[in-house]
């Protein structure tokens, strides 16, 4: 249980990293993203980028099973 709390952190501190510099600025914007803004009224729903983060993680459960 330890090791997948430090596993879990260090992915965290490198994510974290990442997006300080600007290295996740695309994320958010994938083709599958749903933006809808009108007046005050505003809608966002990131589809694509949660299927990336789906498989991703299936992918490192995968790997690491």
């Amino acid at each position: 249980m330890g090791n997948i709390f430090i596993t879990l952190g260090i992915g965290l501190v490198l994510v974290g990293i990442a997006y300080k510099f600007g290295l996740l600025g695309w994320f958010g914007n994938l083709p599958g993203d749903i933006s809808y803004n009108k007046g005050n009224f505003s809608v966002y729903a990131p589809i694509g980028s949660m299927i990336v983060i789906s498989v991703v993680i299936s992918l490192l459960m995968r790997f690491f099973k």
